[in-house]
């Protein structure tokens, strides 16, 4: 192939990562040749990418040309699960859908209309965007999208406004980096260069996880609490700092609200107590307070692990007050480093101002009870797209049995032919971020990207826009010559930004912006919170509201007798979530440490049931000894195919919700394993 045929696209991945990298796809024939960074110091572009990218975006060939690719619409024709489909034409399929869509708002209101997504890999066109005029217009269901970051977000913004944080190229000015509830090489793998350049030049390095990752490896300090306990060590921390006259009494004074409610929630937390809790040695605890207070400057990469239990918010919440207390701000590389996605304040909210008038709202973790025990209006029509919520809600046996309703109209809208699309009545092939135009902010750093299309749509995939756009026109929703395209939307979303004073041309030009604020600010230097009174909130009144014990209130262990283990699910560096995870051949073992296998009388390779009052998932068993005892671990985002019983992690997981914000408490999963008999296995 002559060099003539292969023409150069300059994008970026709005996939589910903090990274938001901006690429280089070489195309030959309308098909993916190839893909990389842009290379380092190149204008315009992400300077987090570095002039690498993560593995599973290198393979993304895979996905795209894979054979789970979807590439015409499809209509069940067997029982629901089986995954029998035929090939229909669009035109048949939207009108299929929008018939369906319409007969069941006749007979039960629109409101028993679902639409299920999440929508962390895409961009500012393709969610909240042609959906929202379909969904809305229609009056269907509002859902909460709260399986991620809902705690944390409620968090950071009570106490911060999501005051911008501590840039990526900054962590080597750090004395001390705390690695608290995130795994870098699993999920923003960018930061980890950062993090080793400042280990080069002398900082300590702590990592707070209940596994001893790789960089807990290389960590000074490794604290492998207890899963749930993240509250009762940060409450520990800021207790000791009052008590022991190293709370920056000065920075609270100026910049800081609720201080004494903040250092009463903190006072029955004494050392002792929070290691008994967190199953750390008191030295342990002591050396965290220690290093954290002496430090100068330190930060704080806050993640999402902390969240997932039934105290994630205020664990959160706390974590985030610890450089209030401390006084770490105001210095370069000094501070925290949170999800950055309110950075742009309001300049991005949406493409579209179409209002939510819908009564009926689903917290989208409750979504197999309000299948089968609705609260509300039942719902009798769900819309899947952006989403794989068999493979990622929890309480995965009750979704399975209400994906199985024969009553129930489900349509899958996917790239993939996803373990829910199995369930389908109706499938749509949807283009992927390579095939359609965007718009993608990161939350990991300070950018605005443009997603250009690179490669021709895969078969007869279509983009959300265009879908949402033509079944609304079927339902009558949007008029003849009313109808936006996506650059009358990319208009739309970077007019406030011309407005604010941002370099919309350069945007244009090389597809890169930052946030007003620059993309390195320094906290209370160069920005401040955005909070009502542009102060801290350490004792927010409506998340005290919320909670259900109390500001800063602890939850205990939901461990029993019966279910002794606590089940994590992390990350893995293959997935974004459950994208790519089709591309995992073979079994994912669960892995316990030695010694708790040793005492079940389990061997490595060896058939085992993990189980607990809400299912059993029939898996093999690795060993562990870098996982915390009595902490079972199966990452998170997998397929049926990668157990022998087709449940995965989530089939143990409870539909409970955090203390704030409504998130998911996959990590309160408490199970016990055993050897699995050799006449069980099958689905």
């Amino acid at each position: 192939m002559s060099d003539t045929s292969v023409r150069t696209v300059r994008t970026a991945c709005p996939l589910d990562c903090p990274d938001s990298c901006s690429l280089v796809v070489d195309v030959a024939e309308g098909k993916l040749a190839r893909i990389d960074a842009v290379p380092v110091g190149t204008p315009g572009s992400n300077p987090a990418t570095q002039g690498f990218i993560c593995g599973k975006v290198r393979r993304i060939g895979q996905h795209l040309y894979g054979p789970e690719r979807l590439t015409t619409p499809l209509r069940r024709v067997g029982a629901k699960g089986e995954g029998r489909f035929e090939p229909i034409s669009w035109n048949t399929a939207l009108d299929l859908v929008a018939e369906g869509m319409r007969a069941v708002a006749q007979t039960h209101g629109p409101e028993a209309v679902l639409p299920l997504c999440y929508g962390g890999s895409n961009g500012l066109l393709t969610q909240d965007a042609a959906d929202a005029i379909l969904f809305r217009r229609f009056g269907a269901a509002r859902l909460l999208r709260t399986v991620c970051a809902a705690p944390s977000s409620a968090a950071y913004q009570a106490l911060y406004g999501r005051m911008p944080g501590v840039a990526y190229s900054d962590y080597d000015q750090a004395q001390l980096i705390v690695i608290w509830g995130a795994n870098p090489k699993a999920s923003g793998i960018h930061l980890v260069p950062a993090i080793d350049a400042a280990l080069e030049r002398g900082a300590h390095l702590v990592v707070v996880d209940p596994r001893r990752t790789g960089l807990a490896k290389k960590a000074h300090l490794h604290l492998a609490l207890r899963p749930g306990t993240d509250l009762c060590l940060a409450l520990a921390l800021i207790r000791w700092m009052f008590h022991e006259g190293r709370a920056d009494e000065r920075f609270l004074a100026a910049h800081a609200n609720g201080v004494d409610e903040l250092r009463a929630a903190a006072e029955p937390w004494t050392l002792e107590r929070a290691a008994g809790e967190c199953g750390l040695s008191v030295d342990q605890v002591r050396a965290f307070a220690e290093v954290y207070c002496a430090a100068r400057p330190a930060v704080l990469r806050v993640g999402w692990g902390q969240e997932r239990n039934r105290n994630g918010g205020f664990a959160t919440a706390a974590i985030l007050a610890l450089p209030a207390v401390a006084g770490h701000f105001g210095v370069r590389g000094g501070g925290f480093t949170a999800s950055t996605s309110g950075a742009w304040g309001g300049l991005l909210d949406t493409a579209v101002d179409e209002p939510d008038r819908a009564q009926r709202v689903v917290n989208m973790n409750r979504l197999g009870r309000e299948l089968l025990e609705p609260e509300g209006t039942p719902i009798h029509a769900l819309f899947v797209y952006n989403a794989n919520p068999l493979a990622t809600l929890p309480d995965q046996e009750r979704v399975r049995r209400g994906l199985a309703r024969e009553d129930l109209l489900t349509i899958v809208f996917d790239a993939v032919a996803t373990d829910t699309a199995r369930f389908a009545d109706i499938v749509l092939p949807a283009t992927t971020f390579l095939e359609h135009l965007d718009l993608h902010k990161s939350y990991g750093t300070l950018a605005l990207q443009r997603v250009n299309p690179a490669v021709d749509a895969h078969g007869e995939a279509r983009c959300n826009h265009e879908v949402f756009l033509d079944i609304a026109e079927r339902l009558g929703l949007v008029t003849e010559g009313k109808r936006p395209s996506l650059l009358d939307l990319e208009s739309r979303v970077v007019a406030p930004l011309r407005k604010a004073g941002v370099d919309t041309a350069a945007l244009e030009l090389d597809g890169y912006v930052t946030a007003p604020g620059g993309y390195a600010p320094i906290p209370f230097v160069d920005v401040f919170p955005r909070t009502p009174d542009d102060r801290i909130d350490l004792a927010p009144a409506q998340l005290a509201a919320e909670a259900p014990v109390g500001l800063y209130g602890y939850r205990p262990d939901p461990a029993s007798e019966a279910f002794p283990l606590a089940l994590i699910s992390p990350a893995l560096a293959r997935t974004t979530s459950s994208t790519f995870a089709q591309l995992i051949e073979g079994q994912v073992a669960l892995t316990l440490h030695p010694d708790d296998a040793a005492a079940r009388g389990l061997e490595a390779g060896g058939a085992v049931r993990v189980f607990n009052e809400l299912g059993e998932v029939h898996c093999e068993l690795g060993l562990d000894p870098d996982l915390r005892p009595g902490v079972a671990c199966l990452p998170k985002g997998l397929w049926e195919r990668h157990t022998t019983n087709g449940n995965t992690s989530n089939a143990l997981c409870p539909d409970t919700l955090t203390d704030l914000g409504g998130g998911a408490c996959f990590n309160d999963a408490r199970v016990q394993v055993e050897n699995l008999p050799a006449r069980a296995g099958g689905k």
